[in-house]
C-alpha cells in the first residue's frame, strides 16, 4: 500500500484543507506524506535572491528571437506554478530582508528582518537542510555570494544577526559540520589572521579548492568546499565564467548523489545585488545563468525522476518596471550587446580618457554625443565630491562616506542605459510583492497554487518525513 501513494493523493489532500484551516491542512498532510516510500530521493531548493514577477518577465523579452514573431517562453514560464507572500514577522513591519526571508523558506517561521534560523525570541529553529541531514541525506550549498550570506547562513546556522559574518563562517565547523558540499565566495571570512577555518576543514577531511577549473578534478565521494573569491563572486557578466552558477550546481550534483539521496541548496544571489543597484544589465546577466541552471535541471530530473526543484526568490529587489515614463515601450535589445557590468566599465573609465570611441568600445553600441557628455560630466562631480571630502576636518570627514568615482560613474552608465530601454525602478531596496514559484519533479504538485513562503518548507518537511510541525 505504501508504494501505491500518489502524488495527486497528495494534491487532493492539501488542497482539501486549505479550506478549513492550518491545524487540519497540517493533520491531512501528515496522513499522506507521512510515508516516505512516495517521497522524492533528492530535493533541489533554488532560491533566486531578489526575483520578483519582473525580472522573469523581462528575461522572457531579453531572452527572445528577435527574427521571431511569436515571443518564445522561457524556462521560468515552463515551470511556474503559483506564488508566494514574503512578509516578516510583525516585529518588522511587512518588507522582508533576506535573512527573514531565507529563514522562512528554510524554516517554515516567520521571523525579525536580520534572523538568521531564530525565531522572534531568538529561539533556534530547525531548517529543512539540518533535518535531511538527519536523516542520512548528503547536503550542499550552492551561492554566487559568500558561503555565509544571510541565505544561506539561514539553512546551515543560527545567528541573532546576519551581519555577523565571522560568527557564522565559525559556526560551520563549531555548531557541526552539516553540509558535505559548499560553493561560493567568502575567502575574507574563511582564511582571517585570526583563524583558518579552511585549515579546519581539511583536518575534517574536506578537500579545498578555490579555481573554478578544479571543479572537474575533484575526488568522488569525499566532502569539499570551494571558494573562489573574496567576498561574492564577480558578477555573471564580469567572471571568467558566465555560467559559474550552472558550472557549480552540476558539480555540486555529482559530489552528492548516493543512494539515500540530498538536499541542495542553490542561490542566484546576485540577482538581488544587481537590483539593489538599479542595474538592468547585470540583472539580465544574472538571470541567464539561473535560466542555464534551471534548464540543466529540467534534463537532469528528466534522467533522475525522483527529484524535486523548487524555485523561488526570497522577495523583489528594486520595484523593477518593464516599461517607464507613460512610454508603452520596452528595447531589451541593448543589454544583449554588452560584455561587462556597468562598474566594470566604470572603473576603466575612471582611470582613462573619456571618449566617445572608448565609450562605444566599452559599452559595445554607439553612444551619442550627449551620452558622452553625461559620462564626463559624472566624472568631473566624481573628482569634486573627491576634493570637498578631503577638505573636510577629521571630525565631520569621519561620518562622511568616501565618494568613489567609479560609483558615481557606473550611476550615470545605469541611467543611459534604463532610458534607451525604458526601464524604471522604484527602490533600491526590497519590495513587499508577492514573488513567483516554479517547480519541477516528484511531488512538484504540492507547490501549485497561491501560498506563503512558510508553506514551502512546511511542506518540504513533509515530504521529508518530519512528523512533528
Amino acid at each position: 500500500m505504501k508504494n501505491l501513494l500518489s502524488a495527486v493523493s497528495i494534491v487532493l489532500a492539501l488542497s482539501a484543507c486549505e479550506t478549513i484551516n492550518n491545524a487540519s491542512e497540517t493533520a491531512v498532510a501528515k496522513v499522506n506524506l507521512i510515508e516516505k516510500m512516495n517521497s522524492p530521493r533528492n530535493i533541489i531548493m533554488v532560491i533566486a535572491d531578489g526575483m520578483g514577477p519582473a525580472y522573469t518577465t523581462s528575461y522572457r523579452y531579453f531572452n527572445d528571437d528577435p527574427l521571431t514573431e511569436h515571443i518564445e517562453d522561457t524556462v521560468f514560464d515552463r515551470l511556474l506554478v503559483g506564488s508566494a507572500s514574503t512578509y516578516p514577522a510583525r516585529i518588522s513591519g511587512l518588507v522582508t530582508d533576506s535573512a527573514a526571508g531565507a529563514t522562512a523558506l528554510a524554516t517554515g517561521f516567520k521571523t525579525y528582518n536580520g534572523a538568521i534560523a531564530l525565531d522572534v525570541d531568538k529561539n533556534s529553529v530547525e531548517t529543512v537542510l539540518e533535518f535531511a541531514k538527519k536523516q542520512g541525506k548528503k547536503t550542499g550549498v550552492v551561492v554566487t555570494s559568500q558561503i555565509n550570506h544571510a541565505t544561506p547562513a539561514s539553512y546551515l546556522t543560527h545567528n541573532e544577526n546576519r551581519k555577523n559574518y565571522n560568527e557564522i563562517a565559525d559556526s560551520y565547523l563549531d555548531n557541526g559540520i552539516k553540509a558535505d558540499v559548499y560553493l561560493g565566495g567568502g575567502w575574507k571570512y574563511f582564511l582571517r589572521d585570526d583563524r583558518n577555518l579552511i585549515d579546519e576543514f581539511k583536518a575534517s577531511g574536506f578537500q579545498y579548492i578555490d579555481n573554478y577549473n578544479l571543479l572537474n578534478s575533484l575526488k568522488a565521494n569525499t566532502p569539499v568546499i570551494g571558494l573562489f573569491a573574496d567576498k561574492g563572486l564577480p558578477s555573471a557578466l564580469d567572471d571568467i565564467n558566465s555560467n559559474r552558477l550552472s558550472t557549480m550546481t552540476q558539480t555540486a550534483i555529482k559530489q552528492l548523489e548516493n543512494d539515500e539521496g540530498y538536499f541542495l541548496l542553490v542561490e542566484a544571489s546576485q540577482i538581488d545585488w544587481a537590483g539593489h543597484s538599479n542595474d538592468i544589465v547585470t540583472v539580465m546577466a544574472e538571470m541567464s545563468d539561473l535560466a542555464k541552471t534551471m534548464v540543466y535541471l529540467e534534463e537532469y530530473v528528466k534522467q533522475n525522476p525522483d527529484t524535486l526543484v523548487v524555485l523561488t526568490a526570497d522577495h523583489s529587489t528594486g520595484g523593477l518596471t518593464v516599461g517607464t515614463n507613460g512610454k508603452y515601450e520596452w528595447h531589451p535589445e541593448v543589454l544583449r550587446t554588452m560584455k561587462s557590468s556597468p562598474e566594470s566599465i566604470a572603473n576603466k573609465l575612471s582611470k582613462n580618457k573619456i571618449t566617445k570611441n572608448i565609450l562605444t568600445e566599452l559599452l559595445n553600441f554607439n553612444v551619442t554625443e550627449k551620452e558622452v557628455k553625461q559620462i564626463k560630466a559624472a566624472k568631473v562631480m566624481a573628482i569634486e565630491k573627491s576634493i570637498t571630502y578631503k577638505r573636510l576636518n577629521n571630525k565631520k570627514n569621519s561620518k562622511s562616506k568616501k565618494p568613489s568615482m567609479s560609483n558615481i560613474i557606473a550611476s550615470s552608465i545605469k541611467k543611459i542605459i534604463d532610458v534607451r530601454t525604458n526601464t524604471g525602478w522604484t527602490s533600491d531596496g526590497h519590495t513587499a510583492i508577492d514573488v513567483p514559484v516554479h517547480t519541477l519533479g516528484k511531488n512538484s504538485e504540492v507547490f501549485k497554487g497561491k501560498m506563503d513562503n512558510t508553506d514551502i518548507a512546511k511542506k518540504i518537511f513533509l515530504l521529508l518525513g518530519k512528523d512533528n510541525l
